[in-house]
């Protein structure tokens, strides 16, 4: 693993969109990244999350969020909606439209599964496995932070980029 370089901003200047709608899970992995002196910002779905990204004032370095999201009411996505509910995947897509420096993780306890079950066959993004502990959680976020971030979309809308670079 490379060593993080003097000019690379340490833990604590990271901020980690986490999102998660399993309560004792997001407490669980907010504990543990903040301990290891991350900034973490809290979602419990993905409306919340795109709402954060849109809001927030100050840069967000990394969106780790779970695959599954269910929403709490039945909701179909549209444009004209800007903060719809949305599984991870699509959150990603989403978010990285609004964020330019923005970097994408997912979580899951099945990834071959799940993803399949969302129809994606194949990504590119890291996928954490769950469950997770302190240890994985931290060096999986470390690493995905070593990464250059997306290049930014000139599509002519939001997410076809990404969504390329994103399936293998």
């Amino acid at each position: 693993m490379p060593t993080p370089s003097s000019s690379e901003p340490s833990a604590s200047t990271r901020t980690i969109l986490l999102v998660s709608d399993e309560a004792a899970h997001a407490q669980l992995c907010r504990s543990f990244l903040e301990e290891a002196g991350f900034i973490v910002l809290r979602a419990t779905g993905s409306s919340e999350a795109l709402k954060v990204c849109a809001r927030h004032d100050g840069p967000i370095h990394l969106l780790l969020t779970d695959l599954v999201l269910p929403p709490p009411e039945f909701q179909l996505a549209s444009t004209a909606n800007p903060f719809p509910h949305v599984n991870g995947f699509e959150l990603a897509i989403r978010a990285a439209g609004t964020r330019r420096d923005l970097r994408v993780a997912l979580m899951c306890k099945d990834p071959e599964k799940e993803l399949a079950a969302h129809g994606i066959a194949h990504t590119k993004l890291p996928v954490l496995t769950k469950p997770i502990n302190r240890q994985n959680l931290v060096s999986f976020v470390q690493e995905v932070l070593r990464q250059a971030p997306p290049m930014p979309s000139r599509a002519n809308h939001a997410g076809t980029d990404h969504e390329t670079k994103w399936f293998g």
